[in-house]
């Protein structure tokens, strides 16, 4: 069951399309993240959903009711922003049971859920304090308290943790997932961080140009890309131009520039001599000490990066661009010398190849 659908959902401003006419569906105890470039659509489909922009064409439902024109505050929505929001003049108790008061809860019944709230985000003992006494980290928990305390259908979070120094961003990533367990409360996410995303998510909603360039879990995204877009914006990949020479159920050949061919994996069906590029994530790329027939290349330079060594390499597939493989990093005293030779070896399950003339 769907707690959240957007049917044709759009939005313009003048000649601009800010989100074109899309459909989602988030389903029930969801954790989904919108991520996105800047002007991709992400803040705009959030805001729209929340009810602070009035939708141009399409539906909003939350729980099979349409509340595309109701007031935010008829829409059974939290929502946690990156400035936290808190209301300076009130202390924490009160900031916390502000939204309780405002659905005229009984003065007990709030006493007892605040305290359940500052338990939760294991603050139980800053009740009287007031936000200028807090760290960024604790206002943010108390954001959190807030957004939750009257357990709303969808929880929405705009760029929540961007204000955040990494250490602290780690901490409340932590944090978040362990409350969206203990409440199973849905949730959607607006951030441009990628590990972020890939970390907390259950399924990412990637968009570019105002229209969702692919909707999956992260795993998908990452090793299934159905676009060059998707491919390139997260992580890094290797990208080798080649034509498809023969494919069915899923698997083909393809010929690279130098001549030599690939096994691959088709995320979908292609026509044979299509041009397309072949995904080769750097860590799945095995350097195997002797050359010989397939795709070989030549060490140009390579760096330790901690837990893994990055390797640059000049393979005639690729042109002028290094190919780029990873490995974890040992200490040797056999350290690899610039114009050294390999041969690349990978499972034809992580060669992924896109059409080449799709940039979303």
């Amino acid at each position: 069951m769907s707690t959240l659908e957007t049917q044709g959902l759009g939005k313009v401003y003048g000649d601009f399309v800010a989100l074109a006419p899309t459909d989602l569906k988030v389903e029930k105890g969801e954790f989904l993240t919108l991520l996105g470039p800047s002007g991709s659509g992400k803040t705009t489909l959030l805001s729209l959903i929340a009810g602070l922009a009035e939708a141009d064409s399409g539906r909003i439902l939350m729980n099979d009711r349409d509340v595309t024109h109701a007031a935010p505050y008829q829409r059974d929505i939290g929502m946690m922003f990156q400035n936290y929001a808190l209301f300076p003049h009130m202390t924490i108790a009160e900031n916390i049971a502000f939204p309780l008061k405002m659905r005229g809860t009984p003065a007990a019944e709030i006493k007892r859920l605040v305290q359940e709230a500052l338990d939760m985000v294991r603050l139980p003992h800053i009740a009287d304090r007031f936000p200028k006494e807090l760290s960024g980290g604790q206002q943010q928990r108390v954001a959190l308290a807030r957004c939750t305390i009257y357990r709303p259908s969808v929880i929405l979070m705009d760029e929540p943790l961007g204000a955040l120094d990494k250490k602290l961003r780690d901490q409340m990533q932590f944090e978040i997932l362990r409350i969206h367990k203990e409440i199973g409360g849905t949730i959607v996410y607006v951030t441009h961080d990628q590990e972020e995303a890939m970390t907390m998510s259950d399924r990412i909603c990637l968009m570019n140009g105002g229209r969702i360039a692919q909707l999956g879990s992260p795993a998908d995204l990452y090793f299934r890309p159905q676009s060059l877009f998707v491919a390139d914006f997260l992580g890094e990949a290797n990208l080798l131009e080649g034509r498809l020479v023969s494919g069915a159920d899923g698997e083909g050949v393809v010929r690279l520039g130098d001549a030599s061919e690939i096994r691959v994996t088709l995320p979908r069906p292609l026509d044979h001599g299509a041009a397309v590029k072949v995904m080769l994530r750097p860590q799945n790329i095995r350097l195997e000490d002797t050359p010989g027939e397939g795709l070989n290349a030549r060490l140009r330079s390579w760096s330790v990066t901690g837990a893994s060594t990055k390797f640059f390499l000049d393979a005639p597939a690729l042109g002028s661009e290094p190919l780029i493989a990873t490995r974890a990093t040992a200490m040797s005293h056999d350290a690899p010398e610039p114009g050294r030779d390999y041969r690349l070896s990978f499972d034809p399950r992580d060669a992924v190849a896109i059409p080449a003339d799709e940039a979303a």
